[in-house]
């Protein structure tokens, strides 16, 4: 079944754990006057909702539920298709006697409603439109029991249209990895607030088009808890201000990129075209004499040079910088070495901005040490490096990960990836702007440039990361959807 296309539903700036949803929702309810079993009658009808508004000729559903309050959900979705004439299949996992409480409550209600409660089945009907998932909820621990494994494969391999209820079963809302497996949905309705771990990782693969629907007591929640982590806006691009009608390149910051290394001139063209391209009014480019003619060929606007790394015009152009990029191919080798501690020995002693990426991080890693002033933009591969551990671990909980790269290298992290976030001493954000198209060889290089150019340009130093994502995948959307 083909959704009805619409615009990405807008969601709220803060994110929470699970632990904070979980516990400040009877809280918050209760502030509102509001009784759990309403507020599930409300999650329900979130979703279904959504599945009308997604799913305008919808004919047959198939819900699965499991014994939590997820599949209290499913139920109620369940009685509303009901009502309004529409086919329903409903899975029960396990004994729909041992459900409790509102879930109890929400499964007489259906079953009133001329419901029936059936077992899983090996195969998904084929009448069937779209799958609602309200199998398990957000407090999943470990890894998914081989029994639901097996059912979420399956509904997984029916080649049907699945809307999660609050979030993909199998996924970890703090983390966003996957316990195992999980469901890959199309579209997600998570409630009362955000969970952290849906917007980033392997989330990005599972939750489909994520939407959010407050319950009439999110304004409530979110005055109660708070958040540590924010979720980036496009509002956000206001920060970008017109140009004065009377400026001159001279205003417009100056950066200086420092890599190119011989064999590698392409990832110190892109940064340097980049900065360019996004604001700055002026670029020049320190890079290996081998690399030297081709950027000078390809992007005549910057001024290129080369040399070692004890060269007089490398300390005079970090003297003339507003902001450094430090390292889109520098290379690993002897001259790599050097250049990358005479550039870092220099933006100290100048009290430079700078972006370190790439190779620039490879040899941080070696010669650990932590700065204020600068922009980490690892992937999860050299971010596993700096912190000495794995790339699935970093993956694993990629919060932590970017958290912990601040606290040992100061400054502001970006850990890219699908859901990049950015965190700073005191604020963690995480980017929802990019897309597949930027999974592409040089990407990275790009990011650096534009972030050293708004760095350039004095645009706020957390926001500013996002800024550059934005900037790099407006256009791929619009050429690749």
């Amino acid at each position: 079944m083909i959704p009805t296309p619409s615009s990405h539903p807008s969601l709220p700036e803060v994110l929470y754990t699970s632990a904070q949803v979980r516990e400040g929702e009877g809280l918050a309810a209760q502030a509102c006057h509001v009784d759990m079993y309403s507020l599930m009658l409300r999650a329900g009808q979130a979703v279904f909702d959504e599945l009308l508004h997604r799913y305008p000729n919808v004919k047959h559903i198939l819900i699965c539920c499991g014994k939590g309050n997820n599949g209290g959900d499913g139920y109620v979705v369940g009685k509303l298709a009901l009502e309004r004439d529409l086919a329903v299949t409903l899975w029960q996992v396990g004994s729909e006697k041992e459900l409790k409480g509102d879930a109890a409550n929400a499964r007489d209600a259906f079953v009133k409603a001329g419901g029936v409660i059936s077992p899983e089945q090996n195969t998904v009907p084929n009448s069937v439109d779209v799958i609602i998932d309200g199998l398990l909820g957000t407090g999943i621990k470990g890894e998914v029991r081989p029994y639901f494994a097996h059912l979420i494969e399956r509904l997984n391999q029916a080649q049907k249209p699945i809307v999660a209820i609050d979030t993909p079963s199998g996924l970890n809302t703090d983390t966003g990895a996957v316990a195992g497996t999980a469901i890959i949905a199309d579209y997600t309705v998570t409630f009362i607030g955000v969970k952290q771990g849906l917007v980033t990782g392997r989330a990005r693969a599972h939750t489909g088009v994520l939407s959010f629907a407050g319950l009439g007591i999110d304004q409530v929640f979110a005055k109660q808890n708070t958040a540590n982590t924010l979720l980036a806006l496009s509002s956000w691009l206001e920060l970008m201000v017109s140009r004065a009608r009377d400026t001159h390149k001279g205003r417009q910051g100056s950066v200086f990129v420092v890599g190119g290394n011989d064999g590698m001139s392409g990832a110190a063209y892109l940064a340097s075209c980049a900065s360019l391209k996004s604001g700055a009014g002026l670029v020049a480019t320190f890079v290996n004499q081998g690399s030297c003619l081709a950027i000078r060929a390809l992007l005549p606007e910057a001024m290129v040079s080369s040399g070692e790394a004890d060269s007089v015009w490398l300390e005079q152009r970090v003297h003339w910088a507003s902001a450094l990029c430090i390292g889109p191919g520098l290379g690993r080798d002897h001259w790599g070495e050097c250049v990358y501690k005479s550039a870092m020995h220099l933006s100290t002693k100048f009290n430079k901005p700078m972006v370190v990426d790439a190779d620039g991080l490879y040899w941080l890693s070696h010669t650990p040490e932590r700065g204020d002033n600068r922009v980490l933009t690892p992937h999860p591969g050299e971010a596993a490096k700096l912190l000495g551990v794995t790339s699935a671990q970093i993956e694993d909980d990629r919060f932590s990960a970017a958290r912990h790269l601040q606290q040992k290298f100061g400054g502001v992290v970006v850990l890219k990836g699908a859901g990049t976030i950015i965190c700073d001493s005191s604020t963690t954000v995480v980017c929802h702007a990019g897309n597949p198209g930027m999974a592409t060889g040089g990407m990275g290089d790009v990011l650096a440039g534009v972030i050293a150019s708004f760095l350039a340009q004095a645009i706020l130093f957390l926001k500013l990361q996002f800024l550059a994502h934005l900037f790099i995948a407006a256009p791929l959307i619009e050429m690749r959807g």
